[in-house]
Parts: structure tokens; C-alpha cells; sequence
């Protein structure tokens, strides 16, 4: 029998909404993960035919001992004119996982993210009791709130809070520059592109470990 792929205490699942609306969300929550010293993982980088997306989500999940979980996008898309229930099914494999799984599961820690903290109680009230979040659909908001949720459940010492901000401005503002030098459209980057950029603008800056 295959050995169970580790647990990683660096590693990020980010299960968030990928419309247009949200990019900015996106971008400020792997930029808070990176930026704190964490690898972020996202459905975004499983590109592998031969094997079914849910299993991929389930291989993503089972190595991430962390997870942000926004359940912000529940109106209907302007096509099919139904909600996405992706995020809250990504959710509820990883409390699955945490509830049900082998003792290095159960140590999986979680933040739930929502425009308003107690929104949720109209769409998925099985959740009353939790901790939510909310960002307000404010990427800095969101940015934020992962920085101290990572400050607590890893017990590290991270970037500050003004400087991470001032960091991520600095680094929205760079970005079209950054990626037009790699021959790249900054208004269709990849998430790998992306990340990558990221990955290569926070080499020269001192990311706090330990």
C-alpha cells in the first residue's frame, strides 16, 4: 500500500470563487499566504487528464493542513441562473477530512470567509456556531483577516499588518510592469503566472519564518 502523502504545515488551500468579480479577492488572499511564508494551493493548479477533478480536490485537501473557505459568491450566474455550490462542497470534504480523517487530518485548521459575518445563517445553517469571517468583498479586508488568522493558528511570527499592506500595494501597482516584461497580458494572467511573479517578488524581501 502506498504511503499517505504528508501533511504540510506550509500549505494554504485556497476554495474560493473564480469569476472576474473575485480576481482581486483571489490575488490578495495567495498574496497574504505568500507574503506570511506559506505555500498557497488552489483547484486552479490541477491540470492533470488522467485523473477525475474530485479526486485531484481530494489529493489537494488531504496534504493542506490549512484551508480558506469563502462561501461569498451564492447569488445565481447570468447564464445558467444558479448558484455555484463548489465552494461549499470544497468545504465540507475538508471538515470531513478534519472530523473523520487519520490524527494528521484532525489537526486541519479552517477559516470561512463571507461578505457579512452572519449572512450564512440564511444559506447554510448547519454551520451556526462558527467563526465566520467576513471581508465585505474588500481584497485589503480579506488580506488582512488571513494574516491574523495565520498568526494564530501557526503560533508565528509573521509580517505586520501595515507593512503586509504596504507590500501588497506596492506589489498590485508593479504587477502590470512585471508581467508585460514577460511577455505576458496582465489582464489575462494565469494563476501559475501569477504565482510565479509573486513567488519571484517576494525573493528579495525579507518573508518572516521561523
Amino acid at each position: 500500500m502506498a504511503a499517505a502523502p504528508p501533511v504540510s504545515s506550509d500549505h494554504v488551500f485556497v476554495n474560493c470563487p473564480f469569476d472576474d468579480e473575485y480576481t482581486e479577492t483571489f490575488r490578495a488572499l495567495i498574496f497574504a499566504i505568500r507574503a506570511c511564508g506559506f505555500q498557497p494551493r488552489s483547484a486552479r493548479e490541477l491540470d492533470d487528464s488522467g485523473q477525475s477533478r474530485i479526486e485531484k480536490l481530494y489529493d489537494l485537501i488531504k496534504e493542506c493542513r490549512f484551508g480558506i473557505h469563502d462561501l461569498s459568491r451564492t447569488e445565481p450566474d447570468a447564464v445558467h441562473h444558479l448558484p455555484r455550490f463548489n465552494m461549499p462542497l470544497e468545504l465540507g470534504i475538508f471538515m470531513g477530512a478534519k472530523h473523520y480523517g487519520a490524527p494528521r487530518q484532525r489537526k486541519k485548521r479552517l477559516l470561512i470567509f463571507d461578505t457579512e459575518k452572519y449572512r450564512y445563517q440564511k444559506f447554510i445553517s448547519d454551520l451556526a456556531g462558527m467563526d465566520i469571517h467576513a471581508h465585505g468583498a474588500e481584497p485589503e479586508t480579506a488580506l488582512i483577516e488571513t494574516r491574523h488568522w495565520l498568526t494564530n493558528v501557526s503560533r508565528r511570527q509573521l509580517l505586520g499588518e501595515q507593512d503586509l499592506l504596504a507590500w501588497y500595494r506596492a506589489f498590485r501597482e508593479e504587477l502590470p510592469t512585471l508581467a508585460e516584461r514577460l511577455g505576458l497580458d496582465p489582464a489575462g494572467l494565469t494563476y501559475a503566472d501569477f504565482d510565479l511573479i509573486l513567488e519571484g517578488w517576494l525573493e528579495s524581501r525579507p518573508v518572516a519564518r521561523t
